[in-house]
């Protein structure tokens, strides 16, 4: 006999992951105005290309990997692979939902998460060395990753709460940006500055539209929780950009609008993991703290001097991190039954679990990503030469060019 469906919520639900759809678009915008003319469609072609790839990756074996088996464990088996026997009528056990709405907006997430790595090697990283990479990171970090705190692996077992993917996609992001850093070392020949501010503004309003589906879509279903994570995210966000806005005026003496843009950026990734947890004050609260981390953190890549050319690291790593954290602080009951009380209403051993589970992913992230790209190496050149970077990938390796000046 066929389930009856609540067609409300699964209409609800396509409409979040075409929302989340939308994000990755609007991240090749935000990073092609961020780099120089020359760049700009190397670096949107990462975002774009991740639409199609993983999409396979996803189908192939992905789904399986993160949604099929694996109780309590790193990965999950292989049983839905190719959505082996999987029907329009089958039914995603844990949510109630249909399974193809599940399969279809968590690789919404898939395709997201790698495509963030990709502002941190601007302009220096070979298309087909990071077409390997890719492949390589979603099958041994993403879905292990995935698995753990989504699928019921190894962190769900650990009473690890992920409301929307601080650690699953930024944390892991983040920090294998941090190490892509680290691997191809700095830009031989730096761009003058952001070629494109309102291209940067275009990406972040996609992003932002985005993040109601991101995050209020994490539900599963329409709730109260829908409505409070679509209004934390919100409200982070907002407060997280005004909080950039005046310390970057304060330090810098001019409010600047790339600045604004980036703390909004900062209290998306923040309220990502706790969304559906925290109430709105700690949503403001958060809002305030990533800013002022995130600031620092990114002063501190400047004063290091890490080329981390699109500050993937310091907004979406150290933002992932500090996110769950703050989730492991601020998660109350009151406004989640289903959700954990955090550190401020007793939760010491959740607390932990939160901080001990987002740091071993940012780790591991770091060190599988370095790895990797030192395997690759060892098989194709992963940098693109000297004269390729001075050129601009767009001509060099795509033979394409942005902007074409009239005769």
């Amino acid at each position: 006999m066929t389930p009856t469906l609540d067609t409300g919520n699964v209409a609800f639900m396509l409409v979040a992951a075409s929302l989340v759809m939308l994000m990755t678009p609007g991240l090749a915008f935000f990073y092609g105005g961020l780099v120089g003319r020359k760049n700009v469609l190397a670096i949107m072609i990462q975002s774009f290309v991740s639409m199609g790839w993983t999409t396979f990756l996803w189908w192939a074996c992905g789904y399986s990997l993160v949604f099929s088996g694996g109780e309590g464990a790193i990965i999950g088996d292989l049983k839905l692979a190719f959505l082996n026997g999987a029907m329009p009528t089958s039914i995603h056990a844990a949510s109630g939902m249909p399974l193809f709405v599940i399969f279809v907006y968590q690789m919404m997430f898939a395709i997201i998460t790698p495509a963030l790595i990709t502002g941190a090697f601007a302009n220096r990283i070979k298309f087909h060395a990071y077409m390997i990479f890719l492949t390589l990171w979603m099958l041994f970090v993403y879905f292990p990753i995935a698995h753990m705190v989504w699928g019921g692996g190894l962190f769900a077992s650990w009473g690890v709460l992920d409301f929307a993917g601080g650690t699953a996609v930024h944390a892991s992001s983040g920090f294998a940006a941090l190490a892509s850093v680290l691997f191809v070392g700095k830009r031989k020949f730096q761009d003058k500055g952001p070629h494109s501010i309102p291209l940067v503004a275009l990406g972040t309003g996609l992003l932002w539209f985005g993040w109601y589906g991101f995050n209020a879509g994490s539900e599963l279903k329409v709730d109260s929780v829908t409505i409070t994570a679509f209004i934390n995210t919100d409200i982070c966000a907002s407060i997280a950009a005004i909080t950039w806005l005046f310390i970057a005026w304060k330090f810098e003496k001019k409010p600047k609008f790339v600045g604004l843009l980036t703390g909004a950026v900062a209290g998306l990734v923040a309220i990502t993991p706790a969304a559906g947890y925290v109430s709105i004050t700690g949503s403001v609260i958060i809002g305030v703290i990533v800013s002022v981390v995130c600031y620092l953190a990114v002063e501190f890549k400047n004063h290091m001097g890490l080329d981390d050319a699109l500050d993937v690291w310091g907004v979406h790593g150290v933002g992932g991190v500090t996110g769950c954290i703050c989730t492991g602080i601020f998660a109350t009951k009151l406004w989640n039954a289903g959700g954990a009380d955090g550190l401020l209403r007793g939760g010491t051993h959740f607390f932990l679990m939160q901080t001990v589970s987002v740091l071993i992913v940012a780790v591991y992230a770091f060190a599988f990503s370095y790895a990797a790209l030192w395997l690759i190496n060892k098989v194709t050149t992963v940098k693109v030469t000297a004269e390729e970077e001075e050129e601009g990938l767009d001509t060099a390796v795509h033979g394409e060019e942005a902007y074409i000046v009239a005769d």
